[in-house]
């Protein structure tokens, strides 16, 4: 069964949309700080059990696999017929929403993995000689706006996709026009 550009954005819609889900949970559940403990010259931080970082990865994690989606899609031969990438970014256009594309993905990926490793970090060393520590966790809202960013990053290789769309039919219509022209020079001559 051959895959069609509608199934391709679907696939790149649900997994920019799973991206954003995860990403906003993952903040919704972040603890503000962790309770401290003190013993001799040290403070061990006592964090609540939270899915923070697990949701973070999971965020990343389906932010990576939407953004194959969505370059995948973009170079795929649909019906079997391919088409040569330099003709793709021959459409203004195109090149414009595929940059803000990478660009997007590229800050969503940053703004959804400081956060998680930071927090994670914060979990896996809890144990701290500066007896004034607060048990700090990662900075609020990076990781809703990763999650923000995710799905807009889905959006604009949706767009992307529409646009590579486009400059595929007129690609295949220049060439159909000039097999045509071909045959009627052929056929007067």
């Amino acid at each position: 069964m051959a895959v069609t550009t509608k199934q391709m954005s679907l696939i790149v819609g649900a997994l920019g949309a799973l991206s954003f889900i995860f990403g906003v949970i993952a903040e919704n559940k972040k603890p503000a700080s962790g309770t401290p403990i003190t013993g001799k010259d040290v403070v061990i931080c006592k964090y609540p059990a939270d899915p923070t970082v697990a949701l973070g990865y999971l965020s990343f994690g389906f932010l990576v696999a939407s953004t194959l989606a969505g370059g995948l899609s973009l170079f795929y031969p649909y019906k079997g017929k391919s088409i040569p990438w330099p003709a793709l970014f021959q459409s203004t256009s195109f090149f414009v929403f595929f940059l803000i594309a990478l660009g997007s993905t590229g800050l969503a990926a940053t703004m959804l993995l400081w956060p998680t490793i930071t927090e994670h970090k914060h979990l896996v060393s809890n144990v701290h000689y500066n007896l004034e520590t607060t048990c700090p966790t990662a900075k609020t809202g990076l990781l809703g706006g990763g999650a923000f960013l995710a799905l807009d990053s889905a959006l604009f290789w949706l767009v992307s996709l529409m646009l590579a769309d486009n400059a595929r039919e007129d690609y295949f219509d220049d060439v159909k026009g000039g097999d045509d022209a071909d045959a009627v020079i052929k056929g007067s001559a």
